[in-house]
């Protein structure tokens, strides 16, 4: 492609190159440097807990060998169900360092949603918190997992918290003991009591699978993403080139972002640790726990959504916390509304950046220059070595001219291989190359791209995704409902949430609260519709197919 092909490459900051000299290592390797020029920086500070980058990277290190003492081997998938604690990080470094697969699992995931992914991935491995295990203890024993690993709050903290934690459990019944003759389940922290250390290194980056990052798809049934240890090196390589001016300060990120998300974990672990960052996890969002973090540990770098950004800014007491340590916002899942932009420049001086990315590309494509013009509801330009093109919507190829909506389609060293045992999907997903998102996008003269739709019908409610389909098959396994849609509605604070239009069968009674507790029995909170509507029928096409569209057209104000 000629320079008039690419017109971004004219907008990058004058520091940014069009092209990289890519590193091809392990994704280990961002945290070996690390530990090596910085071996005493804190890499992870949690209440009261901290580890620096020769301790991290050493503990990585045992925690591998302690898992090919368990039977873990190279290739093998390890299962991650935790929230954003030290502990996830350094599980996350320590699977990478045997030689294993990562595979990233959403804590408030049913027992539908675990079991597929257990099932698909193959994982023998999980890591998991307690409190999860002692609530689906009954269930993840009837799934064909070899090995659980065990671990607590308490094990996060130093003395004396992590003792009055324990008691402070254990006074609420909210200190599980674990089954002692049970071989098949282990205290966490066992796996670091080896004085040996692994740090195995695959043979070609390039075709060493690193993660299986599931995300949803038109079947409902979430795909495993193959992302290679080369995919999410480039990614981070990538970042850094268009976001230069992060690093070169002692940089705090606040570690919000579900590192189990894609975008929580590029940024949060895998950019930060680039960066010599100490990371700061939270592991849950609480508007006003978040302020008083920032307020506490000063962090210079906050990756979040537009969601979290909204909810902040309603904390009647946010002028009493001290936001100025921030200098970069990096904001990404959705589009942040011009007016939360101008808010939070007002409150901290900080630069927000706003981008796009998915899963199937590690998972960055798009950014916000960092120095130069950025556009209101762009999400930025292409990184570097990334191309981008907006595409005829009939044929999916015919590339568009400036200004003329089409599909978004995407070809770069960060984007995926395939799906997991799913030939057909990625067939579907990547032709000649072209790595297809599904979004309708414009790209403006100077290279900008703005997303202006969706193809596929996919509901964004506070930075998670959720799919129709999904919450249909639950709808419709209601012995009263006859037929059901699920849509996104939206919503002032999360973006969307779900709203369910439900057809009682003939001469049945529902009630809206039916319905909801039905679904919260069987789906993750976030999923569960927030809004339901009772209809005597559905619009459908000629061929029966439900007009999401228009249901979504009919309902297009925020629910009260």
């Amino acid at each position: 492609m000629s320079i008039t092909d690419k017109p971004w490459l004219t907008s990058y900051d004058p520091k940014v190159p069009r092209s990289i000299n890519y590193r091809i290592e392990p994704v280990t390797a961002i945290l070996d440097r690390a530990a090596e020029e910085f071996p005493g920086k804190p890499a992870i500070r949690f209440k009261n807990y901290q580890i620096n980058y020769s301790r991290l990277k050493s503990q990585a290190g045992r925690f591998a060998a302690g898992l090919a003492r368990l039977g873990v081997a190279p290739g093998d998938r390890v299962g991650i169900m935790l929230p954003n604690l030290p502990q996830t990080i350094l599980s996350y470094w320590g699977v990478l360092k045997a030689g294993a697969t990562v595979v990233m699992i959403n804590p408030l995931y049913m027992e539908t949603e675990l079991s597929h992914i257990i099932r698909d991935s193959g994982l023998k491995t999980l890591i998991i918190l307690d409190l999860l295990w002692a609530k689906q203890e009954k269930f993840l024993r009837s799934l064909p997992i070899s090995t659980f690993l065990v671990t607590r709050i308490g094990q996060a903290l130093g003395f004396p918290l992590n003792w009055l934690y324990a008691l402070k459990a254990w006074r609420q019944g909210q200190s599980p003991t674990l089954p002692r003759r049970d071989t098949r389940v282990r205290p966490w922290g066992e796996t670091l009591r080896g004085p040996r250390e692994l740090h195995h290194a695959p043979e070609d980056p390039k075709t060493a699978l690193a993660m299986l990052q599931y995300t949803g798809g038109t079947t409902g049934l979430p795909k495993g993403v193959m992302l290679s240890h080369y995919n999410l090196g480039v990614n981070v390589q990538q970042a850094h080139a268009i976001l230069h001016a992060i690093g070169r300060m002692p940089e705090t990120f606040l570690g919000l972002l579900p590192f189990f998300h894609i975008y929580g974990l590029t940024v949060g672990i895998n950019f930060a640790t680039d960066c010599r960052a100490t990371i700061v996890p939270m592991p849950r969002f609480d508007p006003l726990e978040t302020v008083k973090a920032i307020d506490h540990y000063k962090p210079t770098v906050f990756p979040g959504t537009p969601s979290v950004y909204q909810a902040l800014l309603q904390l009647k007491n946010l002028a009493n916390y001290d936001l100025k340590s921030l200098r970069f916002f990096i904001s990404g899942s959705a589009p942040l509304p011009q007016a939360t932009t101008q808010r939070f420049s007002e409150l901290t001086s900080a630069e927000i950046v706003e981008g796009y990315g998915l899963s199937e590309a590690s998972p960055v494509t798009h950014l916000n220059p960092l120095v130069g013009t950025r556009k209101t509801g762009s999400i930025g330009l292409p990184f570097p070595d990334t191309t981008a093109r907006v595409v005829d919507l009939a044929d999916g190829k015919t590339p568009l001219r400036p200004g003329l909506p089409g599909e978004l389609v995407i070809k770069g060293p960060q984007v995926m291989s395939g799906y997991w045992n799913q030939p057909q999907e990625t067939a579907l997903a990547l032709k000649d190359g072209w790595l297809h998102t599904g979004d309708v996008a414009v790209m403006d003269e100077q290279g900008y791209f703005f997303i202006v739709d969706r193809l596929k019908d996919l509901i964004i409610s506070g930075g998670y995704n959720i799919y129709p389909r999904e919450i249909e098959e639950v709808l419709m396994s209601h012995p009263k409902v006859a037929e059901a849609a699920a849509v996104g509605v939206p919503h002032p604070s999360r973006g969307e949430v779900v709203k369910a239009f439900v057809v009682p069968k003939p001469d049945q009674s529902l009630t809206r609260q039916e319905i909801m507790a039905f679904c919260k029995e069987r789906l993750a909170a976030y999923k569960a519709p927030k809004v339901v509507e009772f209809r005597e029928r559905l619009p459908k096409t000629f061929v029966g197919k439900v007009l999401r569209r228009a249901l979504r057209q009919e309902d297009s104000q925020p629910p009260v």
